[in-house]
């Protein structure tokens, strides 16, 4: 079996951890609202999911925010929450730097412009790692499992399926790449990670 050109990751619950409710909270006191009203405008609303489907650029989910709140809203203050909610994974964060010395890495997640083009500042300890292969569902209007994302993110990496690497939290998703023709690892814990890896052949360095 050819040792992966590429391995392409997750964002979060493989990369990051994240948390809806620093993020609520963060929105809740910037705007003034409740944290009740920042959910209802956020995920219950669909802007979210419209956002994550390219439905928004960054600025116009901002502005779509704050109207379904009824309050005044930025982008400094929405690129805020989001670093609130998340935080780097330092143990995947190092497996990733060690594959990084054999093949090239990448990041595909189902989110929106707003996240992709702000992530620097979002999770830091992820650049300069990721910088420059920060892939999202809403450039592509589509979202995981579709095969097709995986091969439209392939054809922009300049790599083919069989010689890629995919590692998802969500079981559906390793199977839709598995679908496209990608090699692909449903990640659980670090020590199935790890004995994942030496299958696909990485050395342990």
């Amino acid at each position: 079996m050819a040792l992966p050109s590429l391995v392409l990751f997750d964002l979060d619950g493989v990369l990051a951890h994240y948390d809806h409710a620093p993020r609520l909270e963060v929105l809740a006191r910037r705007s003034g609202a409740s944290v009740e009203a920042v959910s209802r405008a956020l995920f219950e609303s669909g802007l979210e999911r419209d956002a994550d489907l390219g439905l928004h650029d960054a600025q116009g989910q901002v502005d779509a925010f704050a109207s379904l709140l009824g309050l005044p809203v930025s982008l400094d203050d929405c690129v805020a929450a989001r670093c609130a909610a998340m935080r780097a994974d330092p143990e995947v964060l190092a497996i990733a730097e060690r594959l990084a010395r054999h093949a090239q890495v990448a990041i595909l997640t189902n989110n929106n412009l707003l996240l992709r083009d702000h992530l620097p500042t979002i999770c830091p300890p992820l650049f300069p790692l990721f910088a420059g292969r920060v892939f999202c569902s809403a450039q592509f209007r589509l979202a995981k499992p579709d095969p097709a994302i995986f091969q439209r993110c392939l054809a922009d990496l300049g790599t083919t399926p069989d010689r890629a690497l995919f590692i998802d939290d969500k079981r559906e998703n390793a199977d839709g790449a598995r679908r496209a023709g990608l090699r692909a690892h449903h990640y659980r814990d670090l020590p199935t990670l790890r004995a994942a890896l030496c299958q696909f052949d990485f050395p342990e360095d």
